[in-house]
């Protein structure tokens, strides 16, 4: 006789991966329950890719006022921006947002939102407050949370992470921000378009070390043209107070000592997993500092218990939460076995211009193919929009095997986030770069940068193919002028 459960699947954490989950599931017909111990939506609607993103339109939209004159608009001067209410419309568009997430709808679909602290008694009960409910099946996705470093005196400040910076009620004067990864440098801008004095501390020797070298070098340029104060091979020692001010002491590679004075300090350094209080060892479930341990199927040491996004790793974005959770309930609920493929994993830092990312940067192409990489460039300032709209500075970069086959897309410039998935959808497909060019384009578009680059592969694929070579032979051949004989003087 089979065991009865409460639930076919409870899903542990209301974030993008646990939407994703219980929203499968139940459309395969188990029965599910959501468990949040906060508010649903998670750090992505809460304190992560919506308010992030709201400020980001808030600082570009001060950043074009302030230079409308470029494109003949004259506005009166001095020029000045009142922020108080930048915040508040930060509030508004997440509450947009949370609309489409309410509880109601999920109950709607079947699926039960519970809340509550949970702890795993076993690998099939868990307790929920004073109450123990049971399942066939569990998915854990309860996100990440900030890293705050052990920095001396960093307890005896107001430090702000990304879950109290939307908590200000007015925007500080200055700040520094620890921490040149994506969070910090599209906060880092974004602030700094609003009229705040801001500088950066990065440890390692260039911001979004993560990124094609030559694209983050040139996006570091553009930043401190804007005013940003950009501080690599630099750590920070130590915090305090003075005179209502917050004091770092810092140093860089060289050993050199010295204080910046500041009204705020937002750590960005990093992110930890969600495990704490969930009892993982009762259920069987592994885990290290870096989250739960699972296979390439997600499923962790206890067999009835997958789990997927942020507490997962390694790639910590919301999209690939969703991949991960469509994978964990597939090979959960089906007689389907499907291994998680990260070859075609893809990302956009939201600063302006934006910088993209797919498969290998030139340094680890070069790496793995050596010579045999062809890496087609075209600037934004090569195209006739980017002259249209001023937004030359940009580059897409695509970097091909000997094959015309994309193995990395790297692209900083305006939409860039949109442009690059013409080129995935190539690359994870196994479309040659070089057929992108036979295909129709709007005039003028930025995916102008993308079919020129694909017309310089397409020409590179045409000179390498044998058939064209002896073509070529014989039409030089039979340009090459005939010699003239001499006459024969003895007839």
């Amino acid at each position: 006789m089979k065991k009865k459960y409460d639930y076919d699947l409870i899903v542990v954490g209301g974030g993008a991966g646990g939407f994703v989950s219980a929203k499968l599931a139940n459309g395969f017909g188990a029965k599910t329950a959501i468990i949040e111990k906060n508010k649903i939506g998670g750090q992505c609607t809460w304190f992560g890719c919506v308010p992030s993103k709201a400020l980001i339109k808030a600082g570009k939209i001060a950043h074009i006022l302030k230079n409308a004159g470029d494109f003949g608009i004259d506005l009166k001067t001095p020029l000045s921006f009142d922020t108080k209410n930048v915040i508040p419309f930060v509030h508004s568009i997440i509450n947009k947002v949370y609309t489409g997430h309410l509880p109601e709808s999920f109950e709607k679909m079947g699926i039960n939102i519970l809340f509550g602290e949970p702890s795993f008694v076993d690998d099939h009960n868990i307790r929920l407050d004073e109450k123990i409910l049971s399942s066939k099946n569990f998915i854990i996705s309860t996100g990440s949370r900030a890293f705050v470093p052990l920095i001396d005196g960093i307890n005896e400040i107001p430090y702000l992470i990304n879950d109290t910076l939307f908590n200000l009620e007015v925007l500080p004067k200055s700040m520094i921000i620890l921490g040149g990864g994506p969070i910090g440098i599209e906060l880092a801008q974004a602030l700094n378009r609003l009229g705040i004095d801001v500088t950066i501390i990065e440890i390692a020797d260039r911001i979004l070390f993560r990124e094609d070298k030559e694209l983050g070098e040139r996006l570091s340029e553009i930043l401190k043209k804007e005013g940003l104060n950009l501080l690599t091979n630099t750590s920070a020692l130590k915090f305090s107070g003075k005179d209502g001010k917050i004091i770092l002491k810092a140093e860089n590679k060289k050993k050199q000592n010295y204080e910046i004075s500041t009204d705020a300090v937002l750590v960005a350094v990093g992110r930890v997993p969600n495990v704490e209080g969930l009892a993982l060892e009762k259920a069987g479930i592994q885990y290290t500092k870096k989250g739960i341990t699972t296979n390439s199927r997600l499923r962790t040491t206890a067999p009835n218990i997958y789990a997927c996004g942020d507490v997962v790793g390694p790639y910590q974005f919301s999209h690939i939460a969703e991949y991960q959770a469509v994978t964990a309930v597939t090979n959960m609920l089906l007689p389907i076995r499907k291994d998680l493929n990260y070859k075609n994993v893809i990302w956009c830092t939201y600063t302006d211009p934006e910088l993209t990312h797919a498969g290998l940067t030139e340094e680890e192409a070069r790496l793995k193919y050596g010579d045999k990489i062809k890496i087609y460039c075209t600037e934004y300032n090569k195209i006739d929009r980017g002259k249209i709209d001023l937004t030359g500075e940009g580059i897409a970069k695509f970097i091909c095997d000997g094959k015309s086959n994309l193995v990395g897309v790297h692209i900083l410039g305006e939409r860039a986030g949109e442009i690059i998935h013409e080129a995935q959808l190539a690359k994870s497909l196994g479309i040659p770069f070089s057929k992108i060019q036979s295909v129709i384009h709007a005039y003028p578009s930025y995916s102008d940068v993308l079919k020129q680059s694909a017309k310089l592969c397409y020409i590179d694929a045409l000179q390498n193919n044998l058939f064209i070579k002896i073509l070529k032979y014989f039409y030089e051949f039979g340009k090459k002028p005939k010699k003239k004989e001499l006459p024969n003087i003895n007839k």
